[in-house]
């Protein structure tokens, strides 16, 4: 049996013997990521507002353990929906699968990752190469070899003499994070094949082109700082020497406080992630579980709301949250699959 038919049998028997206890929820369950959280609970409060449905419940749990949630199954005591700052991983649908779940796919809009630091300091300029030079665990050899060696960098200046003489003192989120996942692929990758040398190995040893450009150094230089990005802004303020690393909502919600770092000559703007020129750009995403859409209260009428013009439309009220549209030909498109709640069964598809 394929694991397409599997999973559609699982499903079933797992629908038919939790819909009773599903009718006993009557408000809508979300977890997942930080970053996606403030578009979910203003949705969930707009939506409570004008509809008779009671207003969803929204965890902030991060991206990976959303879909840890998400995917336990079907039923009253699992989520009915995830937010995630990156796309969903095959390991994930995967286990998605196993457990009888059926997903729907809802890219929302775009988001960028920024390094900021408070309002008081200099403002950074700095290149994915950098980037990657200050905070990757191991880095290519300063003598020129081919060969890799442990983080050596104490300063900023240390990577470049044109930089700031201050410490490297970056404040992020935990691996769990869509945000930290999408980071280390967009910023840190994007420096690390920059050496000829290794991006070659993503042909050969894929697993240590991987390990070498994603993993971050733990010597204090990048400090986990939990998923909560106010809490980064905060410390931010409190410590000018300091970069932070969250989704650029978050700096456009806090502008008064911190300011975010020019890459490779491009602000995070509305404008530059939009048309993707800001080079750490990501699309946004929300998950639904299939077998709930017509036995939770609600869900329906809160996926028309979230994928409605006056919502996720370039002037909607989500964008005065910092978060910027999908194309218009794209919002159309993704909202006609999410009145069909069409199923995700191969990350290849669009």
């Amino acid at each position: 049996m394929n694991k397409r038919i599997l999973a559609s049998t699982l499903a079933a028997v797992t629908i038919a013997a939790s819909q009773m206890a599903m009718a006993a929820r009557d408000h809508i369950s979300i977890v997942g990521s930080s970053t996606v959280y403030p578009f979910t609970t203003t949705v969930a409060e707009r939506f409570s507002r004008a509809t008779k449905f009671k207003t969803p419940v929204v965890e902030s749990t991060g991206t990976g353990g959303g879909m840890k949630l998400f995917c336990q199954g079907v039923g009253e005591n699992t989520a009915d929906i995830t937010g995630a700052s990156r796309r969903i991983k095959q390991s994930e649908l995967d286990m998605c699968h196993s457990n009888g779940v059926e997903v729907v796919e809802i890219q929302i809009g775009f988001d960028g990752i920024v390094l900021a630091n408070a309002k008081s300091a200099a403002s950074f300029k700095l290149s994915r190469k950098e980037i990657f030079l200050a905070l990757a665990k191991e880095v290519p050899n300063p003598d020129g070899s081919e060969t890799l060696v442990p983080n050596p960098y104490k300063t900023w200046k240390d990577v470049n003499l044109a930089l700031p003489n201050t410490r490297i003192e970056v404040l992020g989120p935990p691996p769990t994070s869509g945000t930290r996942d999408a980071f280390a692929e967009l910023g840190l990758e994007g420096g690390c094949k920059s050496f000829a040398w290794i991006a070659a190995k993503k042909k050969t040893d894929k697993n240590t082109y991987k390990a070498i450009c994603h993993t971050v150094r733990e010597d204090g230089a990048y400090i986990e700082a939990g998923e909560n990005d106010n809490l980064i802004v905060n410390k931010l303020v409190a410590n000018p020497d300091a970069l932070g690393v969250f989704g650029f909502s978050f700096l456009d919600q806090n502008s008064d406080k911190v300011q975010g770092t020019v890459i490779e000559g491009k602000a995070p703007t509305f404008e530059s992630i939009a048309d993707q020129s800001y080079p750490i750009s990501r699309p946004l995403f929300i998950y639904v579980k299939k077998a709930h859409a017509d036995v939770i209260p609600g869900i329906k009428p809160f996926l028309a709301e979230f994928t409605s013009e006056r919502a996720w439309g370039e002037d909607g009220y989500l964008a005065d949250k910092g978060m910027i549209s999908l194309p218009t030909a794209k919002r159309r498109q993704v909202a006609a699959d999410v009145r069909e709640l069409n199923v995700l069964t191969d990350l290849s598809e669009n």
